[in-house]
């Protein structure tokens, strides 16, 4: 006859590891919130109209409109080369290339190119684009950026349209619509929510990024391009950008470049929170 085994011992190691997980979670989000706090309590100090129109002409104080707007560019520049490439692979990986060995080797490599080093990243563009022009630029930023927004847009378009049921290709193909078209029309409007989820989440994976542009848009304390019409001055000028720009002022001497760093810090904050809060949203609304 088996003896049985007391559940005592179990029970008590199962409430000392809800205890040690709950504290952890305390632990992580006290630091989320006391880093929030810091920032908009220094960062809201900074806000006026000068921070927001004017730019920094002595190096002393003025304000970070020049670097607003070359970030947007950057940023916008880096979407429009990362996001259709990274659709495009979802799309192959998700369609085509589901179960064969360059489908494999695509999803490893977008797996490793997720967790590579940004500075990397900005190392390789630097050589590529920069060393060859011999110019920093905000189009070679906004090429390191795509290429870190790349694999995160792809594999969230895989994971999209492989949630989406085969019913549905399978009853598009069956009314002898052609493959491009299943893909377009009836996957596409099936996924899109969460297409826009993941296009989200990797414009606000890029946008603290600092490493990647040390090496390739640098930084300037002038406008990206003026007048506003000269706009190809973006690829073969350093451009201004706000994350360089808090590493910059952040450790300057002067107060009033510390205090435009705080509230350039903010404004990343803000974005960043924006944008991952608008994506679990539209998640959610998708999966209902």
């Amino acid at each position: 006859m088996m003896k049985r085994r007391s559940v005592r011992p179990r029970k008590i190691l199962d409430v000392i590891m809800k205890i040690i997980s709950v504290m952890a979670a305390l632990l992580g989000i006290f630091f989320l919130f006391w880093i929030l706090f810091v920032v908009l309590s220094k960062g809201f100090t900074a806000f006026n109209k000068e921070f927001f129109t004017g730019i920094s002409v002595n190096g002393i104080e003025g304000g970070v409109a020049n670097a607003i707007v070359g970030t947007f560019v950057i940023t916008f520049l880096a979407t429009l080369i990362g996001v259709p490439l990274g659709i495009l692979g979802g799309i192959f990986l998700s369609e085509f290339g589901r179960s064969s060995k360059i489908g494999d080797c695509i999803r490893f490599s977008a797996n490793v190119m997720m967790g590579m080093p940004s500075i990397v990243i900005g190392l390789f563009v630097y050589t590529i684009i920069v060393f060859n022009t011999k110019s920093f630029s905000g189009f070679a930023g906004a090429v390191a950026l795509a290429i870190i927004m790349f694999p995160v847009v792809l594999r969230t378009t895989e994971d999209m349209f492989c949630l989406v049921p085969n019913a549905l290709r399978e009853a598009a193909l069956a009314l002898g619509a052609p493959r491009w078209k299943v893909t377009i029309h009836i996957i596409f409007r099936a996924a899109k929510t969460g297409l826009v989820t993941g296009v989200l989440l990797a414009i606000a994976r890029v946008s603290g990024e600092t490493a990647p542009l040390l090496f390739t848009a640098l930084n300037s304390y002038f406008w990206p391009f003026e007048p506003w019409w000269k706009f190809w001055e973006i690829f073969n000028n350093p451009t201004p950008n706000l994350t360089v720009t808090i590493n910059d002022y952040a450790m300057s001497p002067f107060d009033g470049l510390n205090k435009i760093a705080w509230g350039a810090s903010l404004i990343i904050t803000i974005t960043v929170l924006v944008l991952n809060l608008t994506a679990r949203i539209l998640f959610r609304e998708d999966k209902k």
